[in-house]
């Protein structure tokens, strides 16, 4: 298991998937899996979330979690490193802005933030709390009230490296 210093691993990378306390093995191989083919430098977990290093997530991973950088730290350390946290938003909250990830600036240092598989991000953090600088939705028009966190990620990841240098 290779071991990185999250805070050098952190203020060296500029497009960054951070994932809170995500719980299934499944979803995480699978996140690991599409960002490292979209281009993603470093994956944050965060405390609490699930070990990248169980067996469901290798294989979900398909090999890479040996080819992008895992590391643990917090938003607020994410934050500090200077990368924009973009959080993810499946409903309308109130004192949240909310952006189509289509329309969305990708440029510069980027972390998407994605949220627990049964909760999200905490409905508290707003515009002007917690620890999300900008919001974003994938807008969809069935009846499902979302999408599973391992597609969504997959397509925000895409959205986000179509922009990319």
């Amino acid at each position: 298991m290779p071991a990185a210093d999250a805070a050098q691993a952190v203020a060296a990378a500029g497009f960054v998937v951070v994932l809170d306390r995500i719980a299934d093995p499944g979803n995480l191989g699978t996140i690991l899996r599409s960002s490292e083919a979209g281009g993603v430098e470093l994956i944050v977990l965060t405390p609490g979330s699930t070990d990248p290093y169980g067996p469901k997530a290798v294989r979900a991973s398909a090999g890479a979690l040996f080819h992008v950088p895992i590391v643990t730290a917090t938003l607020e350390e994410v934050g500090a490193a200077g990368l924009s946290r973009v959080g993810t938003s499946s409903r309308a909250v109130p004192g949240r802005s909310v952006e189509c990830h289509t329309d969305l600036d990708w440029s510069g240092r980027v972390a998407i933030v994605m949220g627990n598989e049964a909760a999200g991000l905490p409905d508290e953090w707003t515009d002007e709390s917690g620890p999300i600088d900008r919001w974003v939705t994938i807008e969809h028009r069935g009846r499902s009230e979302s999408l599973n966190v391992a597609m969504a990620t997959t397509l925000l990841v895409f959205e986000a490296a179509r922009h990319r240098p």
